[in-house]
């Protein structure tokens, strides 16, 4: 039976809350343990593809997700239209609780209230567990995606054994420059690189050695890592656009790592194609004497592979356990996979479902659940300007094979 609560988050700003859809077996535990995630998750409503279940309802607009290797489950909240009162939680004990705790919440769009950009959470765009199982959140410091906070930029590290900061890697304009917004991140699986993209005006891919700090910015305003204009992202049967007729026109968006560590892939939103480097082509410039172009450099954007095409995509990644690559498909309502074994083609649909508005971020959990938030971007103030600011999203899993078995498709109501 799936008990359905509202919560209050410990330690928050009054009024930011989250209705929880968790089933008793997560209510007794302190977190989700290790192979235990797929039994603790809550039973899938009756209306629900198979395979798929809402695992959350929050009262304001969630992007990524993430699954330690010890089950703790973490999400974000950018300030996209509104001031959010929390930017980075954990998920725990049927509670949204602010982490790592109040003080690095405490950040406010208004100038009265603004507390330091360097150790505080500006606007969190993304949160993902290491190999080593310690979090890292990604700030690309550009609240309503317009311009970068000074000093906001940073990945920061947090050891899950203390749930304390223990590093902080900032960026500077060189990295982040005021027309970014860093967007996703990917880690080696020796913990030794961070790979990231950006998603803003001026498209590119970071790559960041964790030992020293140093991060370089490639494939700046590289056809690849920019929006491609023969594509126009749609949503319900139209056009996606803002009141004053601009488009979606987001750059390279979506991240994926192969599990040696070897390829990167990654797209835009506004795009349709998938596109691949060899890891060891953009760590190279980590040691290079030369810094790279201010807008691309030649030789590696030779390298860049074409692997398919996905269509408008937001989240992507590789799963540890089949080896597939999921990848959202927003104007869709869905997820699909690829098989990276064979060359081209297109993803086929694992599930669709109506209330899946703007699949978003993917994680996956150590049983191999895979878990994504659905941020509702077209329902935004962005492109609805009578849309509430506190904007309601979600976050849901799918098992693979539970979904695959049945075919997870249910029709529009």
């Amino acid at each position: 039976m799936t008990m359905t609560m509202t919560m209050t988050i410990a330690g928050a700003c009054p009024g930011f809350r989250a209705r929880l859809l968790l089933g008793g077996a997560l209510l007794a535990g302190s977190a989700l343990a290790g192979p235990a995630v797929a039994q603790d998750m809550p039973a899938p409503q009756k209306d629900a593809a198979p395979g798929l279940t809402k695992v959350a309802s929050f009262e304001h607009q969630v992007t990524g997700v993430t699954v330690s290797k010890d089950g703790r489950i973490f999400v974000n909240f950018p300030r996209w239209t509104e001031d959010t009162a929390v930017s980075v939680a954990e998920l725990k004990d049927g509670t949204l609780t602010p982490f790592p705790d109040a003080e690095w919440n405490g950040w406010r769009n208004a100038k009265k209230d603004q507390v330091d950009a360097r150790n505080h959470w500006v606007c969190v765009q993304s949160v993902v567990a290491d190999p080593k199982g310690n979090l890292w959140v990604l700030d690309p410091a550009a609240p309503a995606m317009a311009a970068v906070v000074k000093d906001g930029p940073k990945l920061v590290e947090i050891d899950l054994k203390t749930n304390k900061p223990a590093r902080t890697i900032a960026f500077d304009e060189t990295v982040a420059p005021q027309v970014s917004y860093l967007n996703d991140v990917r880690f080696s699986p020796d913990g030794k690189t961070a790979y990231l993209t950006d998603s803003g005006a001026s498209g590119a891919l970071v790559v960041v050695d964790l030992d020293s700090g140093k991060a370089r910015r490639l494939l700046d305003g590289d056809p690849t890592t920019m929006p491609d204009k023969s594509v126009t992202v749609s949503y319900d049967g139209k056009p996606l656009r803002r009141p004053d007729g601009r488009g979606v026109e987001f750059a390279a968006d979506g991240l994926a790592l192969s599990p040696d560590g070897k390829t990167l892939y990654w797209q835009a939103i506004k795009g349709k194609t998938l596109y691949s480097l060899p890891t060891d082509a953009l760590t190279g410039w980590l040691t290079s004497a030369v810094v790279p172009s201010a807008l691309t450099d030649k030789s590696l954007s030779g390298k860049v592979e074409t692997v398919g095409e996905n269509g408008p995509a937001d989240g992507l990644i590789i799963s540890r356990h089949d080896g597939r690559m999921y990848v959202t498909a927003p104007e869709e309502n869905a997820v699909k996979v690829r098989d990276l074994t064979a060359k081209g083609g297109t993803p086929t649909v694992l599930v669709q479902d109506p209330r899946l508005r703007w699949p978003d971020t993917f994680a996956e959990a150590p049983d191999g659940t895979i878990l994504f938030t659905t941020s509702h971007i077209q329902d935004s103030a962005f492109y609805k300007p009578d849309a509430p600011a506190a904007l309601p999203t979600e976050l849901w899993s799918i098992k693979p094979g539970a979904a695959e078995a049945t075919g997870s498709t249910t029709a529009p109501k």
